[in-house]
C-alpha cells in the first residue's frame, strides 16, 4: 500500500522507520524508490542526505510528485522517471550507471488510487471497471471480467485473491455478463457479494478485486523482474528492501532472498553440497518485519504489510 507526501497524495508511508533503518541512507548514497507513489519514503530519504531516483508508472501520481515543492527543494538530489518498476534496470543504467546503494519496493496499490473512485480500484465507491495503474496500458478490469473464460477467472481468483469460492464467483460472473456486461465497480462488487456472502471482517469482494487488479497490472511478474535485476544494480553493501501486502508477493520475495543468500546448494542426488552461483546477498531480516501497534492505530492499512531486507555482498558482476 504505497502512500506518501506528494501533492494530493496521502501522508502515511508504511513501515517508514523500518525501511529507513535497513536502507541506511546518507550523504553519498543513491537509493532507488522504485514505487514512488506519494513519495513519502523518498522525502524521508532525501531529508537524511541520500540522492533518490524515483520510478512511478502512474502519470497522475508522478505529476503530483513533480509539482511538490518539498521534493523540488532538493534539486538534483531527486529525479523521477515514468516507468514500471519492472524496468528498473533501464532507469538505473541511465541515471546511475555505476550502480546504487539501495532499492526500495513498496508494493501494491496506493491509497490515493484506492480512494479515487474514477480509477476503478474501489469496491465501496462506484467507478468504471478500470484498475490500471498506468492508463496507457490496454488491459482493463472490464476486459478481464467480460471476456476471460470461466476457468481463467477462477484461477486468478484462487491464486491471486485466495478466494475460497473462486469457482462459484467465476461461474456467477460469466452467467451475469451473458445478459449484460459489467461496467461499474459496484455492479461487480454486488455480484461477488451475492456469491461470497457478507459478515466477514472485509468486504466480500475484496479478494476478487485484488486478483483482478494484480492481473491487470502484472504485479507479480513485475516484482519478479525487478528482483532479478537487483543484484546487477546494487553496489557491494547496497540494500534491497521490499514491503509487500499480499501473501503471493511475500512468498516471491522470501524465496528470492533465500535463494540468493545461501552460500551452498545441497541436493539428495549430490555427494556433497556445491557452491551457489547465485550467492549474492546477506539476509538482514530472518523473518518479515511487521508494523507495530502505534503505526497500526493510526494506519490500519499497515496491518498486512511485511518488510524484508537483504544486503548485496562484494564480488560478482552487475
Amino acid at each position: 500500500m504505497r502512500e506518501g507526501g506528494g501533492g494530493d497524495f496521502h501522508h502515511r508511508p508504511v513501515l517508514l522507520e523500518e525501511a529507513l533503518h535497513y536502507l541506511a541512507p546518507g550523504a553519498g548514497r543513491t537509493v532507488v524508490d522504485a514505487t514512488l507513489g506519494g513519495a513519502g519514503h523518498t522525502l524521508a530519504l532525501l531529508q537524511r542526505g541520500a540522492r533518490v531516483i524515483g520510478i512511478e508508472r502512474d502519470p497522475e501520481a508522478l505529476a503530483c510528485v513533480q509539482s511538490n515543492t518539498d521534493l523540488q527543494a532538493y534539486g538534483e538530489a531527486f529525479e523521477s522517471r515514468r516507468a514500471n518498476f519492472a524496468e528498473i534496470q533501464g532507469v538505473v543504467s541511465d541515471t546511475a550507471p555505476d550502480g546504487v546503494d539501495g532499492i526500495l519496493l513498496d508494493l501494491g496499490v496506493s491509497s490515493h488510487q484506492l480512494d479515487t473512485a474514477e480509477r476503478g480500484f474501489s469496491l465501496r465507491a462506484d467507478g468504471p471497471l478500470d484498475m490500471r495503474m498506468d492508463p496507457g496500458e490496454q488491459l482493463t478490469a472490464a476486459v478481464v471480467v467480460n471476456t476471460w473464460g470461466e476457468a481463467d477467472l477462477a484461477r486468478i481468483f484462487h491464486e491471486l485473491g485466495e478466494e475460497k469460492r473462486s469457482r462459484a464467483v467465476a461461474r456467477a460472473i460469466v452467467a451475469r455478463r451473458a445478459s449484460r456486461p459489467f461496467e461499474r465497480t459496484l455492479d461487480l462488487a454486488g455480484c461477488v457479494a451475492g456469491v461470497v456472502g457478507r459478515g466477514g471482517r472485509i468486504h466480500p469482494a475484496t479478494r476478487v478485486f485484488q486478483a483482478i487488479r494484480m492481473t491487470v497490472n502484472r504485479e507479480l511478474e513485475s516484482l519478479q523482474e525487478a528482483l532479478e535485476a537487483a543484484p546487477r544494480l546494487l553496489r557491494p553493501g547496497g540494500r534491497l528492501v521490499v514491503i509487500s501486502f499480499h501473501s503471493g508477493e511475500d512468498r516471491i520475495v522470501k524465496r528470492f532472498m533465500k535463494r540468493h543468500s545461501a552460500a551452498e546448494i545441497d541436493r539428495p542426488e549430490w555427494p556433497a553440497p556445491r557452491p551457489n552461483p547465485e550467492y549474492e546477498f546477506k539476509l538482514l531480516t530472518k523473518r518479515a518485519v511487521v508494523a507495530r501497534e502505534p503505526e497500526l492505530a493510526g494506519n490500519p492499512r499497515a496491518r498486512s504489510a511485511k518488510l524484508r531486507a537483504a544486503e548485496r555482498l562484494g564480488g560478482g558482476g552487475r
